[in-house]
């Protein structure tokens, strides 16, 4: 018996652009709505939503349901909180606010298996089909058909950008514009040239050493993304679907 493969991975390796959608609550029907409309992956996230992790194993196989990949923001804590969400089946974990070529490393150390990293074992989960891979098929799969995504939010770590998109282990650099911005001093200013600069060198670097280029967009400017090199695009939230749908409903009702 084998490990799901990743759709973002294989989609990636045929030179295609994989899309995401941003989930922050909690029912899993959610979940099988934004995979069922075709999305390559879904974003949960453990940094800002207080979604517990049997909460998180039940969007995880709803996604499944239509092999739809999940790629979970971990809380950054212990290496526990890197590894649950990936037992959990999530096909990858992203780690926010990565600040350093040091810290790069240590994520390496602790989400990929030997000879990578030395991510502590246990099959017995829903990624591993609780025990039904075998122990070297699951840590050769694991290391083959997961990633590990950091994202590059603060100006800080742009000065080892280099050497982190280098760093093997390393499968996705995902740049965060609005954190970004506050490290510039210049919160929401999503035009400010230097923010703008810095998204397309992160775009470069990361392809130029074969790794995944990840940020977020929308429609709007989603063709000029691909053109900058970004290959896995997050585009929407369920919240915010649901906010503009009730109030396009009361805009109409209250007028009446």
């Amino acid at each position: 018996m084998n490990m799901r493969k990743s759709r973002v991975l294989r989609k990636i390796k045929e030179g295609k652009v994989a899309f995401c959608t941003k989930l922050n609550l909690a029912d899993p029907r959610v979940a099988e709505i934004a995979a069922m409309s075709g999305f390559d992956c879904i974003w949960l996230d453990n940094e800002h939503v207080p979604t517990d992790f049997l909460t998180l194993e039940n969007l995880i196989r709803a996604a499944k349901l239509y092999d739809c990949d999940v790629m979970t923001r971990v809380s950054k804590g212990g290496y526990s909180d890197l590894v649950r969400p990936l037992e959990a089946d999530s096909t990858g974990i992203m780690v926010p606010h990565l600040m350093s070529l040091k810290e790069a490393k240590d994520i390496v150390y602790y989400t990929k298996f030997h000879p990578i990293g030395r991510r502590p074992l246990d099959g017995g989960n829903a990624d591993g089909r609780f025990c039904q891979v075998g122990g070297a098929n699951y840590i050769k799969q694991a290391n083959e058909e997961r990633f590990t995504c950091i994202q590059i939010e603060d100006p800080e770590p742009m000065e080892e950008l280099e050497e982190i998109c280098a760093l093997p282990g390393i499968d996705m650099i995902f740049f965060g514009p609005a954190d970004f911005s506050q490290g510039l001093g210049v919160p929401c200013q999503m035009n400010d040239e230097r923010l703008l600069e810095a998204k397309k060198l992160v775009a470069k670097t990361a392809r130029k050493y074969g790794k995944i280029a990840a940020t977020v967009g929308g429609p709007a400017n989603v063709e000029q993304l691909i053109a900058d090199g970004f290959n896995f695009i997050s585009m929407g939230a369920d919240v915010v679907g649901l906010a503009n749908y009730y109030r396009g409903i009361m805009d109409v009702a209250s007028k009446l």
